[in-house]
């Protein structure tokens, strides 16, 4: 069953890539309910496995669903408390799209008993794994990161104004991560000066990070919003390598940031020297 909901590569060091937006499937008698526009399922953080394939050479665990955020948005919380209250935002089974058309046709929406049972199918399986290589990974190193790959689309007015930053890190305003790993990450980000960026910016962090990162017990979490257009024609879904590639090595030289070995406090009683030392 676990095979037709998510697919995970089990890695050796303490970092796992999870891509909760890349599924694009849609079962038969959902995709019968939803208007046009919605079945092309639209909102997919287009080819975010392709651009990430290269996390498993750095010995990284990768967990990619099946199944498309109109099914089941498996980065919103299960009760679907908002995340930005107050913002346009869509939620646990998604009812309007980023462009703020209707997903669904007229009276074709999920009741609650229906959202409660793709909860059960779709979303609680995807967590579980997620949990469960966490606790893998943490127990074999003391420490572990959690990397919440995603992608949108570089203009959306239904979210957000103007265009977004390319790079949009988001660590629950510093909550679910330790200083010293959001410091690295955006020093990474500052010295480069060809893509623009934000560190918790409009994108803060979803549902797996805020939820998952827990940095005083040795589980970090940090989330990616990518701009579409650094990697990929926004109009025609297409993967562009040409782009693809300058932006996959900022994304690695980030993954490499979050596998720097933390530094070791000085012991107690012994002050640090100035050159760190």
């Amino acid at each position: 069953m676990s095979a037709t909901i998510y697919t995970l590569h089990r890695g050796t060091r303490p970092l796992l890539v999870s891509l909760p937006h890349d599924g694009s499937a849609i079962p038969d008698a959902i995709a019968a309910r939803l208007t046009p526009s919605a079945r092309r399922a639209p909102d997919t953080d287009w080819h975010v496995s392709r651009l990430y394939a290269f996390a498993r050479e750095l010995g990284a665990s990768v967990l990619v669903p099946r199944h498309s955020r109109y099914v089941v948005d498996l980065n919103r919380p299960p009760d679907d408390t908002s995340l930005y209250p107050g913002r346009n935002t869509t939620g646990l089974c998604p009812a309007v799209q980023f462009s703020g058309e209707p997903v669904y046709l007229d009276g074709q929406a999920p009741d609650a008993d229906e959202i409660a049972e793709r909860v059960q199918i779709y979303w609680r399986p995807y967590h579980e794994a997620l949990a469960g290589e966490l606790a893998r990974l943490q127990a074999g190193h003391g420490r572990v990161v959690l990397w919440e790959g995603h992608s949108i689309r570089s203009v959306v007015p239904f979210l957000f104004e103007g265009r977004l930053p390319d790079f949009n890190l988001g660590t629950a305003d510093g909550a679910s991560c330790s200083a010293a790993l959001q410091d690295r990450l955006r020093g990474v980000l500052e010295r480069q000066s060809g893509y623009s960026h934000v560190v918790n910016g409009r994108f803060k962090g979803g549902y797996i990070t805020r939820h998952y990162g827990r940095p005083e017990h040795g589980v970090e979490a940090v989330q990616l919003e990518l701009a579409q257009a650094r990697y990929m024609d926004e109009d025609r879904y297409a993967y562009r390598e040409d782009l693809a590639a300058p932006t996959q090595a900022l994304i690695r030289a980030l993954l490499e940031a979050t596998l720097a070995e933390p530094a070791s406090p000085p012991p107690a009683g012994q002050a640090a020297r100035p050159d760190g030392r």
